[in-house]
């Protein structure tokens, strides 16, 4: 017997895209690792890639986070 169970993290109704097989799903099925989320819609989880790709642009333009620069730093 085990001592610890192994749980997935998650409950139904959050909404998230998993990375592994590419589908929206609710709640707990795929680990933590393969899935983005939680969004409150399937039709925000199906735009995950989406967001994720406007939110690294906006990062990516972003002075503050700007190697070499003192943007970001705190001091």
């Amino acid at each position: 017997m085990a001592l610890f169970k192994k749980r997935t993290t998650g409950k139904p109704g959050d909404w998230y895209y998993c990375l592994q097989h590419g589908k929206v799903e609710e709640g707990p099925e795929c680990p933590a690792q393969d899935r983005m989320g939680p969004y409150p819609s399937p039709e925000a989880a199906q735009h995950a890639m989406d967001i994720s790709a406007e939110r690294n642009a906006e990062w990516d333009n972003d002075p503050r986070w700007q190697d070499g620069g003192r943007g970001g730093e705190s001091g």
